[in-house]
Formats: structure tokens, sequence, C-alpha cells
């Protein structure tokens, strides 16, 4: 089980700059926009993060909140795409993973609308830096497919979260989330 509480921090430290996402021409609009947040290891250690952070909150938290994700980053993406500016996004989207890891570290209690609200905000700007990345891609099948792997991320971290059960299971998790926050800092500082 610990090993498994690793994974976000590996993805994160193998997941670099120096690779490339995939060419839509390629591979196509879908591929292209479900590969996308494998690609970076700040959307993979924050979208795990709203996953683990959801699973300590439990009850409806546990798919209303990843939900909030979900559809404030399509809006985030929609107003990228729309060519509205944004400031700070890559600082935001950096910050999220701090955030986000500090929220599941400390598995901070909050009411599930203000759960959903926090992560949402992130989301937002995680969507824009998806939509100024679109490239050549089609935006409709790149969304639905950055969007689907979003959500398959938000599970890990759920599964992370759910699966540890039990008193010692809830502080793998939280250690996992804090693990989150380094692997942020470290991002932040070395990006």
């Amino acid at each position: 089980m610990k090993r498994l509480l690793l994974v976000p921090l590996f993805l994160a430290t193998a997941a670099t700059p120096a690779f490339a996402n995939l060419d839509p021409l390629a591979h196509g609009s879908l591929a292209a926009g479900f590969s996308h947040p494998f690609f970076g290891g700040d959307h993979i250690l924050a979208m795990v993060a709203v996953g683990l952070w959801a699973a300590l909150l439990g009850g409806r938290a546990v798919w209303i909140v990843p939900t909030a994700f979900v559809l404030t980053m399509l809006v985030g993406f929609g107003v990228a795409i729309g060519g509205l500016p944004v400031p700070l996004v890559e600082p935001v989207v950096l910050a999220s993973v701090i955030v986000l890891g500090l929220l599941a570290a400390t598995a901070l209690q909050a009411p599930v609308a203000l759960a959903a609200a926090m992560v949402g905000f992130l989301a937002f700007f995680h969507g824009h830096a998806h939509g100024g990345e679109l490239g050549a891609a089609g935006a409709w099948p790149f969304a639905i497919g950055f969007a689907a792997a979003t959500a398959i991320l938000h599970a890990i971290g759920i599964g992370l979260g759910l699966g540890a059960g039990g008193l010692m299971g809830r502080n793998l998790a939280r250690g996992a989330g804090a693990l989150t926050a380094i692997a942020g800092l470290w991002l932040a500082l070395g990006a």
C-alpha cells in the first residue's frame, strides 16, 4: 500500500517538460487531449490530490468535488479558446499542486459546496492552461480527451484515499497529500 501512495510523486518526477504532447495531426485530437494531462507533473499531482482530498472528505464529496473540478476546468478551457487572457495561469497551476496536496495532507474538513468551489477555482486555471496549448487539435475532441484523463486521475486519487481504509490508511493517504505538496514545491522551485 505504501508503494501505491508514492505513485503521484513518481509520476511527477517521470513526467518532465522534456516530453512533447501527442501531435493531434498524427494521433487525433481526442488522443492528444487525453494524453495532455499525463505530460505534466503539475497536472498529474493536482488531479490525483483532488481525488485524495475528496476521498478523505467522504460522502457526497467523493463525486461532487471531482465533478466540480472537471466542469470548471472545461469552463477555463472555453475561456482560453475564446481568446480571453487570464493572468497568472501557470503560477496558479503550480500553486494548486501545493494547495491541493496540503488540503489532502491536513484532511481539511470543509462543506462539500466550499470544497467544490475551492477545487473549481483552481480547475479554471488548469483548463485555461489546456486551452492555451490546444495547437492544431480540434477543441471538442481535445476537451473530451483531457476531461476523461482528468477523471481517471481523480479516480486514482479516490481509489488511493478510499483503498487505504482505517486510521493507518487515512494517515497514509494524508502522507501522499504531503508528498504531493512537497513535489509541488519542488516543481515550483525547479520551474
